[in-house]
């Protein structure tokens, strides 16, 4: 059984990330499939056909000289579109929440003690916080995300000084670990969405306590490693098309079609499957990065880690 809530330095995190998956990840896996499942496929299919329609009409007017044949599409399907749309919007949306607060409820679980998780319990933990789900929604709509966007966009815009692109290096890692913390913080205590928003943003440079070291040079760089151990196995899905899509342009003899639309035919289908592949290696992929904050979530609680160790010490005394 692993322990959650007690200090970890920063090879800890990387090493129990693993360490997690080999003790639960049969049982994690069955559930998320079970769970998840359905929106995985239909993501994988909006992204091989309807990606696949999209940029064939874009790529294929602009080739064919039609300034504005693309334009014209959409006003011809103007209807269609936006249903589809607003579907495929609920479907990330939905599919988001799943991803994001699935390894939430199941490392909650497991650190109150659950040896196996059931998927009726996971589902009940969703449906029970719906609430407070829709609550954390529309605050990372109008408060996280935003404020994001800003601090990126700013971020960006220093690349012509160099300066920026360490500035991406440091934001991109920490907006993601305040808004994992956010996550767990605000489904494991009874913190409202501002107050978790609160700590998850102090918690990166400083314990509780405020007399020990801070902590954000070790979130920082375990989210780091993990980014760049995604990026490795998943840059490999996206490489393979292109390299497929390159040899086809350079080895078959021209006749116009494939010029035109190149996402047409088997070529298409291939091209769109890989990457519908790929996001899906990226979103299973991602479990490791949520379960590598929630460790670095259970680190910062030192104000549980003497609670949960007496806990323990009980627990084995009434075993024994």
């Amino acid at each position: 059984m692993m322990q959650f809530y007690k200090k970890r330095e920063f090879g800890a995190f990387i090493s129990d990330s693993f360490n997690f998956f080999k003790l639960y990840g049969k049982n994690y896996f069955k559930n998320y499939i079970l769970i998840n499942g359905l929106l995985l496929i239909l993501t994988i299919a909006v992204v091989i056909f309807g990606f696949r329609e999209i940029f064939g009409q874009l790529i294929g007017g602009n080739i064919s000289g039609e300034s504005y044949y693309f334009e014209k599409y959409f006003s011809d399907n103007a209807g269609m579109l936006t249903i589809v749309g607003i579907l495929v919007f609920v479907l990330f949306v939905l599919l988001g929440i799943v991803n994001y607060l699935y390894p939430v409820f199941y490392m909650k679980r497991i650190a109150e003690g659950a040896q196996k998780v059931k998927t009726d319990e996971i589902l009940s933990d969703f449906k029970t916080n719906a609430g407070r789900i829709f609550k954390m929604c529309l605050g990372m709509l109008l408060i996280v995300f935003p404020v994001t966007m800003i601090v990126l966009g700013f971020s960006y815009l220093l690349l012509l000084i160099v300066i920026g692109f360490f500035l991406i290096l440091l934001v991109y890692p920490t907006a993601f670990n305040v808004s994992a913390f956010l996550m767990y913080d605000y489904f494991n205590t009874k913190r409202g969405f501002i107050e978790s928003l609160s700590y998850s943003i102090r918690s990166q440079f400083s314990y509780p306590n405020g007399n020990e070291k801070s902590p954000y040079w070790k979130y920082w760089g375990a989210s780091i490693i993990m980014f760049i151990i995604m990026y490795m196995i998943t840059s490999v899905f996206t490489f393979v098309p292109m390299i497929f899509m390159y040899g086809s342009i350079l080895t078959s003899a021209p006749d116009g079609n494939f010029e035109e639309n190149p996402f047409t035919g088997a070529m298409g289908i291939i091209f769109f499957l890989f990457y519908g592949v790929s996001i899906l290696a990226y979103l299973i992929l991602s479990n490791l990065m949520y379960i590598n904050a929630g460790l670095m979530y259970y680190d910062s609680r030192t104000d549980l880690h003497t609670k949960i160790e007496l806990e323990e010490i009980e627990t084995i005394g009434i075993n024994e």
